[in-house]
């Protein structure tokens, strides 16, 4: 069952999942800490370029079916118009100025 994207737990992670299926990358972009990290199914990855490529320039949308570690923590079907859609996981390092230092991505 989806959890919809006002009913997450996290504010930041929240607002995260509401930027990605918004297409919203200037707000997404004020999500992340300036050094934020990111890695894709355990190697990390250049973020400006994946965000582009796996996000916003391929329709990247999430819905997300389960939360732990607060919310900082999710199962998503992802999908984009790249590789269509598949089960992930997604989680989150969250500052305490509630802006978003690495997350981690990859099939669930």
């Amino acid at each position: 069952m989806t959890i919809q994207t006002a009913k997450l737990r996290d504010p930041a992670v929240r607002a995260f999942v509401a930027a990605v299926n918004a297409h919203d990358l200037d707000g997404f972009r004020a999500l992340l800490t300036p050094d934020a990290t990111m890695a894709d199914d355990g190697t990390d990855r250049d973020l400006d370029d994946w965000v582009d490529r796996e996000i916003f320039s391929s329709h990247g949308h999430m819905e997300v079916d389960n939360e732990s570690r607060g919310g900082r923590a999710l199962v998503a079907r992802y999908s984009n118009d790249t590789w269509g859609e598949m089960r992930t996981r997604w989680s989150f390092t969250v500052e305490d100025d509630g802006r978003i230092s690495r997350f981690e991505t990859g099939q669930a």
